[in-house]
């Protein structure tokens, strides 16, 4: 029989009236039931949490970082457990679920590092006018209050602890909503959480109902949004909460530049081989997973093959086997819609190259070729294990052609030459640039986060931090300075 999970509740294990059911993507069984918090609970950890932020934000640094510091070690000993949890709830191949479980330790080491040296401020002289003689400004940074995290399906333990991790470095309380369809791996991190000492209130970990959200967003005990998932929900949330401060990590439809000058069969073949991985890599469920490639016309005809072939070479299917690239998408509707949209480019025009299948919830690693611009696979965020492949002339059209997107999240541009990786640096709408590789690499410390209809606001531990905090100044009076 299938255990029911209990929820966290200010810090504590809890229990609602209600539960759901947490099903394998792959085939269909019963992977737990989760309790859900009723709507007094929800209240009780607010309340919690407002009542603490004072508390919290003075709680020196080394016991903050003590806890990440645990709740890192933990995570790196329960790997396999973890992995496996995430393969079962998410559909996520075990080799990419590892590789997660991995982040995600790394995630909470270096908020542990952030809490040993963050303050944000400095020392200024006021001294350079005549008024401000003997005076001396220093800033430090302080909470804005408690964190409202929100977090998606697709990696459904690392982008919790990016909610979890900067709010405890800074010491600003957290509410962490988890994805539905994919709770089990937020509620894991309150399993290693509660084996600090960190305060009562500090943190809760509530799988409440999406349409319960609203309520939740609205809330002034909550000034502060992180949200991760989808356009229209996080554009209604920032619409809905004007005065808050929103984080929003949006969509994107990453582009792989391959120029003229990465010509040599070694170049193709990594580009095609790394395209190949990283367009079908959790199931195509990333942000920053190659859903375009541009490639220069001195090169199309050497490279598309090779991606054919690579993308031939992924290996799909059950994603407990160690072997297996490419597993199902979160749901069967998520792969139904997928087929829908392939559909459509074909019957507009497009040469399906590879792929094109689906059976219930997996959809085959597929590579689209004169895609008409005006379909939704162009426009849109795909979402899936879909490639398109266009052929330009030169630099600047293919600059113009990533640019050519309402999305801006990140871009991967494969040349050799420094100048033209600054140029993409600076002409390219995106919020960051992989030179030599595809879009969808992310160090989780570095600042991450899109332009246009991307998002705002940056993730990566220390940037989180200060999306959390502010700056507040004291001016010091009389010094001999």
């Amino acid at each position: 029989m299938t255990s029911t999970h209990a929820f966290w509740l200010a810090g504590r294990q809890a229990t609602g009236e209600d539960t759901f059911d947490v099903s394998s993507p792959w085939d269909g069984r019963l992977v737990g039931k989760v309790s859900v918090p009723t709507d007094a609970q929800v209240e009780e950890a607010v309340a919690a949490a407002y009542a603490v932020r004072d508390e919290f934000a003075a709680t020196p640094a080394h016991v903050r970082a003590a806890a990440l510091d645990h709740v890192s070690k933990r995570l790196a000993e329960r790997t396999e457990e973890i992995a496996l949890l995430i393969s079962a709830e998410n559909g996520k191949p075990m080799k990419w679920a590892r590789g997660e479980v991995g982040r995600a330790v790394s995630v909470f080491r270096f908020a542990a590092e952030e809490a040993r040296r963050f303050n944000g401020g400095e020392a200024q002289r006021l001294d350079t006018d005549l008024g401000g003689q003997g005076r001396l400004a220093l800033t430090r940074r302080f909470p804005k209050g408690v964190v409202l995290g929100i977090a998606p399906f697709n990696f459904p333990l690392n982008l919790c602890a990016h909610k979890v991790a900067p709010a405890i470095a800074a010491g600003a309380p957290i509410i962490l909503k988890p994805a539905p369809a994919t709770p089990l791996s937020g509620l894991i991190i309150g399993d290693l959480l509660a084996e600090t000492e960190l305060p009562a209130g500090s943190w809760s970990i509530l799988p409440v109902a999406n349409d319960k959200m609203p309520a939740l967003v609205q809330d002034e005990r909550l000034p502060v949004i992180s949200f991760t998932g989808s356009e229209k929900v996080g554009y209604a949330i920032m619409d809905s909460v004007p005065r808050k401060h929103c984080t929003l990590e949006l969509g994107g439809n990453g582009a792989a530049v391959v120029l003229a000058d990465w010509a040599s069969d070694e170049d193709l073949d990594w580009a095609a081989n790394r395209i190949a991985t990283f367009s079908n890599y959790q199931g195509g469920q990333s942000c920053i997973s190659v859903q375009r490639v541009i490639a220069d016309a001195s090169v199309y005809d050497r490279l598309l093959p090779r991606i054919v072939a690579a993308v031939e070479a992924q290996v799909t299917g059950d994603p407990s086997d160690d072997k297996t690239d490419v597993g199902p998408l979160v749901s069967e509707e998520a792969a139904q819609r997928v087929e829908t949209w392939v559909r459509e480019a074909v019957d507009a025009g497009a040469r399906l190259l590879t792929g094109g299948e689906r059976d219930g919830a997996t959809y085959a690693p597929t590579v689209l070729a004169e895609v008409p611009a005006e379909v939704t696979i162009s426009c849109e965020e795909v979402f899936g294990p879909v490639l398109t492949v266009q052929k330009v002339d030169g630099e600047a059209a293919a600059f113009a052609a990533v640019n050519d997107s309402k999305y801006g999240l990140q871009a991967g541009v494969f040349t050799h030459d420094l100048q033209t990786a600054f140029r993409a640096h600076r002409a390219l709408e995106v919020g960051g640039v992989v030179v030599g590789d595809v879009p969808s690499y992310r160090a989780d410390q570095m600042p991450y986060g899109g332009v246009k209809q991307s998002g705002v606001g940056r993730e990566g531990v220390r940037f989180a931090m200060e999306d959390y905090t502010y700056e507040r100044v004291m001016v010091l009076t009389g010094l001999s300075l």
